[in-house]
């Protein structure tokens, strides 16, 4: 498969579950997480999903077009695990939804990332809430969900939170 096809079936993956994201949270109260904010589109999707809800970005460095970044108040700039406790004291345990974006394609780096990445979420997502990511997350204690139909297993992960 080429890279331009790869990158296809992923965009289309992450819409799909974020599509699919949408309605199992409806009755859940709280904010979005966006970590990785990249070009703004998927924020803009967002956006498009949860008008009434606060959502919040985490970025090394905005590149973003000009109408997908979000005001200062909701940006955490710096690394996300090191931007992500400044979030919980300041949100607490309030996110209905994470989206995670940010895997390298380079396994050794990702697994120590979200290593690092799961406990931290923890404080912010609240139960009942959703962690949509484009990398398997190590966690024993979150409910894994079925893909959307079209989107291949490994592809994308959805994850429910528990207490």
């Amino acid at each position: 498969m080429s890279r331009l096809d790869s990158f296809i079936r992923r965009m289309s993956a992450q819409r799909d579950c974020l599509n699919a994201a949408a309605p199992q949270i409806a009755d859940v109260p709280g904010v979005i997480l966006e970590l990785g904010l990249g070009n703004g589109r998927t924020y803009d999707h967002l956006r498009t999903l949860f008008f009434e809800r606060d959502i919040y970005v985490f970025e090394r460095k905005v590149a973003a077009h000009p109408d997908c970044i979000p005001d200062d108040d909701h940006i955490f700039l710096g690394e996300v695990v090191d931007r992500l406790p400044d979030a919980a004291a300041r949100l607490g345990r309030t996110a209905a939804l994470v989206h995670s974006d940010i895997g390298s394609g380079r396994p050794e780096t990702d697994t120590i990332l979200f290593g690092q990445l799961v406990p931290l979420l923890k404080s912010l997502v609240r139960p009942g809430g959703l962690v949509v990511s484009d990398q398997k997350l190590p966690t024993d204690d979150w409910q894994s969900l079925p893909l959307p139909d079209g989107v291949p297993a490994e592809r994308y992960f959805m994850y429910r939170v528990g207490d």
